[in-house]
């Protein structure tokens, strides 16, 4: 999976010429083959409310896997930067303290809350393993405990 991941990133990184240039962005991207899924695409965060703004400073742009064993619920916490998952295997429910609860699966997306305290486990037989990308700027933590 890493080396399926890893090709796809360089090939959409790296033009052969002018006319695959964009072909990350669908132009002309069917007649090289490409195939395309939006899997998310929002001005919100999975609870509804809307995205703050970037932060100021130098970007900085996180990757990360994450496996979360069956039955493990991860502690309170919250983002202070923008990011979002797709979950590649598993179940994963994520929940506010306001009461807010909502349930992912294999092959969806999500837009994380921000400066929001929550918590998530993984629900059903299976492990949980998604990828997160997170968007903040340098020096800013991407994940912060809370009580």
């Amino acid at each position: 999976m890493k080396r399926v991941a890893f090709t796809l990133v360089m090939l959409l990184a790296i033009p052969l010429n002018a006319r695959e240039i964009h072909a990350h962005d669908g132009h002309g991207a069917e007649k090289l083959g490409v195939s395309i899924t939006e899997l998310v695409n929002s001005s919100k965060e999975w609870n509804g409310q809307a995205l703050p703004n970037y932060p100021a400073g130098q970007a900085e742009i996180k990757v990360l896997r994450i496996k979360i064993p069956s039955g493990v619920t991860l502690p309170w916490h919250y983002h202070p930067v923008i990011n979002s998952a797709v979950i590649l295997n598993g179940r994963l429910e994520l929940y506010t303290k306001d009461g807010m609860t909502k349930s992912f699966g294999a092959g969806e997306a999500l837009i994380e809350v921000v400066n929001t305290a929550h918590a998530g486990k993984a629900v059903g037989p299976d492990d949980v393993d998604l990828v997160v990308f997170y968007a903040g700027s340098k020096g800013i933590p991407t994940t912060v405990l809370s009580k």
